[in-house]
C-alpha cells in the first residue's frame, strides 16, 4: 500500500509540471527571471575641505546620500582635495591623460577653456535645454564656449572690503570711498597699533585681490579684458598698471598687511580680523560664516561693515570683483548607464531646495534665480547682497580671467613683492613675458 501512495505523488507532480509547461507554451512566454541591476561607481572630487566650506560640504553630502538611497546600484566616491592641488596639479595632469574624475568642482572661464578645446569636458547643452534651465541661472557666460555649455555654476561670489565698525568709530575713521582716504585710514590704524589689513597669502591668490582692485581702479576694466583675450597690441607694461603695482608696494612697505603674509593661512587672517587685531579684511563672501566672536557676549558679525573697494576719484564707479565662477563639470568620457547616472546626480544638485540651502546655510550667493530673504542670512551677508543689488558693475577676478599660465605668473610676482624681492617694473615685465609666450603658442597652434 505504501508504494502505491508514493507513486501517486509522483504522478501528481508530473501532471502539475506538464500543465505548467503547457500554459507557458500557450501564452508564448518564458519563465520569469529577476533582472540583474548594473552596478555603477561614480567618482566626484570637490575641494570643500576648509572650515569655511563645512556648510557647503554638508549640503552636498546630503544630496549624495539621498541619491544613493534612491539608486542602490550606484556608489558615489565623494572625495575632497586641497583646492590648489586639485586645480593646479591633479586635474591638469588628468586632463592631459584623459583620466579625470567622473564629476568634479572647478572654476569656469579661462581655466576650463583648454579642457573644452581638448574635448575633456562633457557638453551639457542638451541637458540644460531638456531640463528647461536655459533661463534659470544668473549667468552662464563663464561656462559657455561657442554657444555650448560645459559646466554649471553652483554658487556666485563677491569680494567686498570688510571693516570693523567699532575700531573705525573709536578712531573716528570714515569708511573710505577713495584710495587717498584709504591711505589715510591705514596711517591712522598703524599709529594706534592696529594692522590695517588681515591677509593670509598661503594659497597665493588672496593678495591678488588687492592688486586686481588697484589695477581696475587705475586703468579701468577694458585693458584686462583685451589682455585676457590675447590682444597682442596691448601690454601689462602700462603706466596705469605701474601706478597700481607701486601703490601695492607702498602698502607692503608701510606694514599694511599681517606678517609674514605669505606664510599665513586664510584662517590666520580671519582670526586676526575677528579678534580685532586687524581692522579690515578683503576676500570673498565665502568667509563670512567664520566671522565669529572669540568669547565675547556680542556677535562679531554685528561689528562688521561692508563696502566696495575704494576708487581713485570720488565720482568713479566702484565695481565689485566676483561672478559665477565655481561650478561642476563632468568628464566627456562618461557613456551609457554611467553617463545617465551622473546626469541624474547633477540634476539633483540644481534644485530650488539645494540653492536655498546654499544661501541660508552656506551664506553663498545662489547661482540660480531663486527667491530668498537676505535679512534671514545674518547682518554681513545681507550687506553683501545689498551691495551687489545696488552695484550692477562687476568684473571677473583676474586670476580667473587670465589664462592659467599667465595667472600663475601674476600670483608669483605678487608673492615676490610681498617679500620685497620683486619690483613693480619686474613684476609687470614677467607677466607680460608669460602672456606673450602663451598667446604666441596659442595663435600658432592648429587647435
Amino acid at each position: 500500500m505504501k508504494w502505491i501512495l508514493n507513486w501517486s505523488w509522483v504522478v501528481l507532480y508530473a501532471f502539475v509540471l506538464a500543465v505548467s509547461v503547457l500554459i507557458i507554451i500557450a501564452n508564448g512566454s518564458e519563465p520569469i527571471e529577476e533582472p540583474q541591476t548594473e552596478k555603477i561607481t561614480l567618482t566626484f572630487r570637490h575641494f570643500w575641505i576648509k572650515e569655511h566650506d563645512r556648510q557647503m560640504l554638508n549640503i552636498f553630502e546630503d544630496v549624495v546620500e539621498a541619491y544613493q538611497a534612491s539608486h542602490p546600484n550606484v556608489k558615489i566616491n565623494f572625495e575632497g582635495m586641497d583646492q590648489t592641488v586639485h586645480r593646479e596639479q591633479k586635474l591638469k595632469s588628468e586632463m592631459v591623460t584623459g583620466t579625470p574624475p567622473d564629476m568634479f568642482v572647478l572654476f569656469g572661464g579661462a581655466e576650463i577653456e583648454p579642457y573644452v578645446r581638448s574635448n575633456r569636458l562633457m557638453d551639457l547643452t542638451e541637458f540644460v535645454q531638456e531640463d528647461g534651465l536655459e533661463n534659470e541661472f544668473q549667468d552662464l557666460h563663464l561656462w559657455t564656449f561657442d554657444n555650448h555649455v560645459y559646466g554649471l555654476p553652483i554658487e556666485g561670489n563677491a569680494e567686498p572690503l570688510y571693516y570693523n565698525k567699532l575700531i573705525f568709530e573709536k578712531l573716528d575713521i570714515t569708511p573710505p570711498r577713495t584710495l587717498d582716504e584709504l591711505d589715510l585710514a591705514i596711517k591712522t590704524l598703524k599709529n594706534y597699533g592696529y594692522t590695517p589689513f588681515a591677509l593670509g597669502n598661503e594659497e597665493r591668490w588672496p593678495a591678488a585681490i588687492y592688486v586686481q582692485y588697484l589695477m581696475d581702479r587705475y586703468a579701468g576694466p577694458l585693458l584686462i579684458q583685451q589682455l585676457a583675450q590675447g590682444d597682442m597690441d596691448k601690454s601689462f607694461n602700462y603706466s596705469a598698471y605701474m601706478l597700481a603695482f607701486m601703490h601695492f608696494k607702498k602698502w607692503v612697505g608701510e606694514g599694511a598687511f599681517t606678517s609674514p603674509a605669505n606664510d599665513l593661512s586664510t584662517e590666520d587672517a580671519i582670526d586676526s580680523f575677528t579678534s580685532s587685531r586687524s581692522a579690515m579684511y578683503l576676500n570673498g563672501n565665502w568667509d563670512i560664516n567664520l566671522f565669529h566672536s572669540k568669547g565675547e557676549k556680542t556677535d562679531f558679525q554685528d561689528q562688521v561693515g561692508v563696502i566696495p573697494f575704494p576708487s581713485v576719484r570720488p565720482d568713479q564707479q566702484r565695481s565689485l570683483a566676483g561672478g559665477y565662477t565655481i561650478g561642476i563639470g563632468l568628464s566627456s568620457t562618461l557613456e551609457g548607464s554611467k553617463r545617465e547616472a551622473a546626469i541624474e546626480l547633477l540634476r539633483m544638485f540644481y534644485t530650488e531646495e539645494v540653492q536655498s540651502r546654499v544661501v541660508y546655510e552656506g551664506l553663498r550667493i545662489p547661482s540660480m534665480k531663486i527667491t530668498y530673504d537676505s535679512e534671514k542670512t545674518g547682518p554681513v551677508f545681507a550687506q553683501v547682497i545689498k551691495l551687489m543689488e545696488g552695484n550692477k558693475q562687476t568684473f571677473v577676478p583676474y586670476d580667473n580671467a587670465l589664462a592659467p599660465e599667465v595667472s600663475k605668473t601674476f600670483l608669483k610676482v605678487i608673492e615676490g613683492m610681498i617679500l620685497s624681492q620683486t619690483s613693480p617694473k619686474e613684476a609687470l615685465e614677467q607677466i607680460q613675458q608669460t602672456s606673450d609666450q602663451y598667446w604666441k603658442q596659442q595663435k600658432s597652434s592648429p587647435n
